[in-house]
């Protein structure tokens, strides 16, 4: 038996609402947790320390506040996003599961602030807008 090459293969509709399902979850499972506890009184992961500190070093200039999607999409972006998220393959759950993100800090989920990222830049992005002050407008509401 054969295994068809990727492109005689054809989306399976299923998998993708899955993945749509479980993705918009996790969205609306964090923006609940910041809006009641707070981005400074939880952890998103056991080394949310770790992942801070490699991300700003590996990443200095990366805007938080509004999101530049060419600082992932384009080729160059994504193979230094790649060899980073690698590095934790091992130690975040799920590291490259697709993600939502929000492009603007300031807004919610919604179909003009959100970009697809994988789950180990939304935990970078998130952790550092959190200790950042970035994500502190949430809290009171």
């Amino acid at each position: 038996m054969s295994i068809p090459a990727a492109d005689q293969t054809t989306n399976m509709v299923e998998m993708e609402m899955q993945w749509a399902v479980k993705a918009m979850h996790h969205a609306e499972t964090y923006m609940k947790v910041l809006k009641s506890v707070g981005p400074r009184s939880f952890k998103l992961t056991p080394i949310d320390d770790e992942l801070y500190g490699d991300f700003k070093k590996s990443f200095p200039d990366l805007r938080l506040d509004v999101l530049d999607q060419e600082e992932f999409k384009s080729p160059m972006a994504k193979a230094k996003w790649r060899e980073f998220m690698n590095k934790y393959e091992t130690k975040v759950q799920d590291f490259n599961f697709g993600s939502l993100l929000r492009i603007d800090c300031k807004g919610d989920y919604t179909e003009e602030n959100t970009m697809f990222a994988m789950r180990t830049q939304f935990l970078c992005i998130e952790i550092a807008r959190n200790k950042e002050g970035l994500n502190d407008s949430f809290k009171k509401q």
